[in-house]
Parts: C-alpha cells; sequence; structure tokens
C-alpha cells in the first residue's frame, strides 16, 4: 500500500499512545491465498478464515504452496509504504502470524528468523508467546490477546505487534532491512484433535476513537 509523498515523513512511535489508533490508518483488505496453503488447510469461502483439517487435500504442489508447515500467506504483497491488519486468535492453543518475504522458503520445516524471511510471532502450549528474533525472545504478556494487530513501515524496517482488545504492544523488530514484496503471513498449526480446531480470522478493523 503505497502512501502520499509528504515533504515530511513521519515517524511513528511503537511504545507510546495512541499507538495503536494510529496503526490503524493504515489498514489494509487481507485475504488469504488458496496457492499457498498447506494442503491441510480448511480455507473459507471469503479468504478469511483458515483453520487445519483431518486429511490432505488433492491440491497442485506450487513452488509458492507450503508444505510442511500449516501456513498460508496472503494474496496481496506489499514493497513500500505501512500497512496494519488484524487477526483473531481466540480459542487457539498454537499459532503463528506476522509478514514473510516474497522470495522465503515455502518447503520443508521453517525457520522463523528474519534472516530466512519470516517476522513473526508464536503462541506454543496455550499460554507460551516468543518472537521469532533468531534467538526466540521469550515474552510475558499479562494478558492472552484475542486479537492481534500486526503493522509494518516498509521504509522504516519495522514490524510490529499489538493486542489489540487491549491497545497494549507486544512486541518490534525495529531497523530491519526488507527487498521484495513482504506478504502478511499466518500459521494455523495442527488441530491437536479438535483442542487447537479453532480458526484464525482476519477480521475488519474497528477503529478506536
Amino acid at each position: 500500500m503505497a502512501e502520499s509523498s509528504p515533504k515530511r515523513r513521519e515517524t511513528i512511535s511503537v511504545d507510546k499512545p495512541p499507538l495503536l489508533k494510529r496503526m490503524q490508518e493504515y489498514a489494509v483488505d487481507v485475504t488469504l491465498d488458496p496457492d499457498t496453503a498447506h494442503p491441510e488447510l480448511i480455507l473459507s469461502d471469503n479468504g478469511k478464515q483458515v483453520k487445519t483439517g483431518d486429511f490432505k487435500h488433492d491440491v497442485p504442489d506450487y513452488p509458492e504452496r507450503f508444505d510442511a508447515c500449516h501456513c498460508v500467506l496472503g494474496k496481496e504483497g506489499f514493497s513500500s509504504g505501512r500497512f496494519y491488519f488484524e487477526v483473531q486468535v481466540k480459542g487457539k492453543t498454537k499459532w503463528d502470524l506476522g509478514v514473510a518475504r516474497e522470495s522465503s522458503n515455502r518447503k520443508g520445516p521453517l525457520t522463523l528468523t528474519p534472516a530466512k524471511g519470516y517476522w513473526t510471532v508464536w503462541l506454543r502450549n496455550e499460554n507460551e508467546y516468543k518472537a521469532g528474533a533468531g534467538p526466540a525472545v521469550c515474552l510475558t504478556l499479562k494478558v492472552k490477546p484475542q486479537k492481534v494487530g500486526v503493522f509494518v513501515d516498509y521504509e522504516e524496517g519495522l514490524v510490529s505487534f499489538y493486542d489489540v482488545e487491549s491497545s497494549s504492544h507486544i512486541y518490534s523488530f525495529t531497523a530491519q532491512s526488507f527487498n521484495g514484496k513482504l506478504y502478511p503471513y499466518f500459521g494455523a498449526s495442527l488441530n491437536y484433535n479438535g483442542k487447537n480446531s479453532a480458526p484464525l480470522i482476519i477480521t475488519p478493523v474497528n477503529y478506536i476513537k
């Protein structure tokens, strides 16, 4: 999402209010790309929800399709400006969210680090939150996020994550160097016999007043 070119580009702080409200101004419409989805993933007809099923679907093995990790990318890629989207994670015990570089590897096990083209935060074991900074950074959160906001400033090399309901900052990757397009990234993980069967849902942004 390219923005206009003012004479002076405002720098957005990641840790000062009203941070989330300002990020939401850059909300974009994200739709899941079925050509990138792991064969066991089930996407909703509108491309806004993803969950893991019990068997692999008979789908073409495109180079861009994840074949080992239960992940999918958004259709829209961004190579400039700022963009923001929100994802409901309520009811899940394991998930990954963030952005991925267009040239990132999709085959085999993934290493979710910036060096490998992934800028992500994760939930593991129901209440263990980490950022894939390489090595992973353990995150101490006061409340369990139900909806996560993801903000990217391409030129500033910034990827930030927020708990939408509490308007609190979760983690930021700063001073990153991007090249090529970045795509929204969603990891639904296994469903663990229904324990993690809730979908990841791309939700409309309800702007903070």
